[in-house]
């Protein structure tokens, strides 16, 4: 596996140089195979990468963006990925892009996951770039530590139970994200920083998701930050 490390001087930075690579796989993808999948983040970041690659002329009609995770919540909720997307992306050209929802109104993810996972099988190709950021705790998507999630194997979702501090949520699984083309990691901050070099020097999958991602042989991965 290629791992590609780029250092910025600010998140903005960062931000802005992944938008810029993420239109340039769309692009390659669509000149090759007619379509392509970007399936991206959510959080405070992601806003900065989305209001720049909506600039970008391409032809969106042919560009479907779904999301990594996404917790159980109406699209019309505060802490939807979900409208966050279209609030910060799928703005001008950009809004004639499909995006293919995680929610689908189910009453918990795990009663979701099928129909999810029947709207992905539809665009019958793989995901051309998968976006992610990273949490202190070393969890990528909604895929945390020491939970049963990231075990999972052969699936394409996971739904993620809810605890006292978050919702419950559907994940992309492990499996999906590493059969992506491309993967990109964008964080900034010591704090996660130093998350990020316990991850790359560990081996134990179960202690951190992050890890299992800098470790796989499938996909590329590249990483953009700001420390």
């Amino acid at each position: 596996m290629t791992l590609k490390e780029s250092d910025f001087p600010s998140i903005e930075a960062a931000a802005s140089a992944l938008a810029g690579i993420l239109a340039c796989v769309a692009e390659d993808s669509i000149t090759e195979h007619g379509s392509a999948v970007l399936a991206v983040s959510g959080g405070r970041t992601p806003r900065i990468v989305f209001e720049s690659l909506r600039e970008f002329k391409l032809p969106w009609t042919k560009v479907t963006v779904t999301l990594t995770d996404e917790r159980w919540v109406p699209s019309d909720h505060r802490g939807s990925n979900e409208r966050l997307v279209r609030r910060h992306l799928l703005k001008g050209p950009a809004e004639s892009a499909h995006f293919i929802s995680l929610y689908g109104g189910e009453s918990n993810p795990a009663a979701g996951m099928a129909a999810f996972e029947s709207r992905l099988a539809e665009l019958n190709k793989p995901i051309d770039a998968v976006y992610l950021g990273m949490g202190a705790d070393g969890h990528i998507a909604s895929l945390f530590p020491k939970t049963r999630g990231i075990e999972s194997k052969h699936s394409v979702c996971v739904a993620v139970e809810a605890t006292s501090d978050r919702l419950a949520r559907l994940s992309l699984s492990l499996d999906t994200i590493f059969a992506a083309r491309r993967i990109f990691l964008l964080y900034s901050g010591r704090e996660k920083h130093k998350a990020y070099m316990v991850a790359k020097e560990s081996d134990d999958l179960f202690d951190s998701p992050l890890q299992s991602l800098l470790n796989q042989r499938e996909t590329p991965v590249s990483v953009l930050r700001a420390i």
